[in-house]
């Protein structure tokens, strides 16, 4: 068997068709399950065990069942209820686009509520207690000291999560979706060359992947623009 560079050249343009639609669920799902990670890390760091319980079970759930397993749930699964089939929610639980949305949101709902919990307690004690000596209210002491520390001790886990969302829409390919791996795969089926044309899509993914590592080494500085000389 030879090594048609030629192909992979040639199948580029056909999987950059697929861009798009990569970008679109990520982008959607990144945005929607970042806003629910807030309430969620809220609720995971409350005292009280009525919230905090229920939020580390669904953090638990999403974050110990793959993804594939998750997307076939929302996909297949939801179909099988008639009181689904029978809702106003079903033109859109239908659509394949939707209901990978709604699975990608849910995960990275679960990883980043964690990953905000972790930032959210990494933040120095001495600091907060600063605040309150110098009259802070606990509002203006979230708002002025929390958040933006927890922000920068959160990029790098969260740049990781993002790396690892866009690999993770490769599944909506599954699901007749024609993202870069959905296209790659129709490609293969008339090509019979799986390897030269899952060499292209993986270029592809590299050329995104990398865009995520220079929007995140961006906001790192912008964060810890305060630590230059």
């Amino acid at each position: 068997m030879s090594f048609d560079v030629a192909l992979i050249l040639q199948s580029l343009p056909q999987i950059l068709e697929g861009v798009g639609l990569t970008v679109q669920l990520h982008l959607i799902s990144l945005a929607a399950g970042t806003l629910l990670a807030v309430g969620l890390a809220l609720l995971r760091i409350s005292p009280n065990p009525a919230l905090s319980w229920p939020a580390l079970v669904y953090i638990y759930v999403f974050r110990g069942t793959p993804m594939l397993v998750q997307v076939a749930i929302v996909y297949y699964g939801l179909a099988q209820f008639e009181m689904v089939r029978n809702s106003p929610l079903w033109p859109t639980l239908r659509e394949p686009f939707w209901c990978a949305i709604i699975a990608f949101t849910l995960n990275v709902t679960a990883y980043t509520a964690e990953i905000l919990r972790g930032g959210i307690q990494g933040v120095d004690r001495g600091l907060l207690e600063a605040g309150k000596s110098l009259g802070l209210s606990a509002w203006h002491r979230f708002t002025r000291i929390t958040i933006p520390i927890a922000m920068r001790l959160s990029i790098p886990a969260y740049g990781n999560e993002m790396i690892s969302l866009l690999k993770g829409t490769a599944l909506a390919s599954m699901i007749t979706m024609y993202d870069v791996t959905g296209v790659a795969r129709t490609i293969v089926s008339r090509t019979f060359a799986p390897y030269e044309i899952f060499i292209s899509a993986a270029l592809v993914y590299l050329a995104l992947t990398w865009v995520i590592q220079q929007g995140v080494k961006f906001a790192e500085r912008y964060f810890n623009r305060h630590l230059r000389k």
